[in-house]
């Protein structure tokens, strides 16, 4: 990633100290030695620029630094990720009211949500009893969320999908 020390070929180079002070134009065997005085590693942050920047710095705490902001930078972001909900046409208020609270869970969370209704056999005639429960599955996320797709028959599977509101 970075060249250090003997790696530097060039002539001549700008050199930057340790606490980011300009040390002038110089070649690369003299800021070697004063990076060797001064018990640190000349490192080449700046290879396109003309001289090319090297600074003095202790490299390795470097690298740790970097490595801990990088996962301190994991750590705070979220994959959001799509959770399915399933429901046939002849669903009952009980388990219609878990599966909505389950959703709002999800979606709470901030993550987005498919939610389907199957359809076997003879069901098949009435997809419109799927569709009012979807578009009623919908009424009732309102509030917490935002219908991304409207109903869509595809197959045997008729489904919506939902994602949170505002900035989250």
């Amino acid at each position: 990633m970075h060249e250090l020390n003997e790696e530097i070929r060039d002539k001549e180079i700008r050199l930057i100290g340790s606490q980011g002070e300009q040390m002038g134009i110089m070649s690369s065997a003299e800021a070697l030695k004063i990076a060797d005085e001064q018990g640190l590693d000349l490192v080449k942050i700046s290879p396109q620029a003309v001289p090319p920047v090297c600074k003095l710095m202790n490299y390795g705490k470097f690298r740790f630094e970097q490595s801990k902001r990088e996962k301190e930078a994991r750590k705070n972001q979220h994959v959001v990720e799509v959770k399915e909900i399933r429901m046939s046409p002849g669903i009952d208020v009980g388990d219609f009211n878990t599966k909505l609270k389950n959703a709002q869970k999800f979606i709470a969370d901030g993550n987005r949500v498919k939610v389907s209704v199957r359809f076997r056999g003879r069901e098949m005639a009435h997809t419109d009893i799927g569709r009012d429960l979807l578009d009623k599955f919908a009424e009732q996320c309102s509030e917490t969320a935002t219908l991304d797709k409207g109903a869509k028959l595809e197959g045997r599977m008729m489904s919506i999908f939902l994602s949170p509101k505002g900035g989250k």
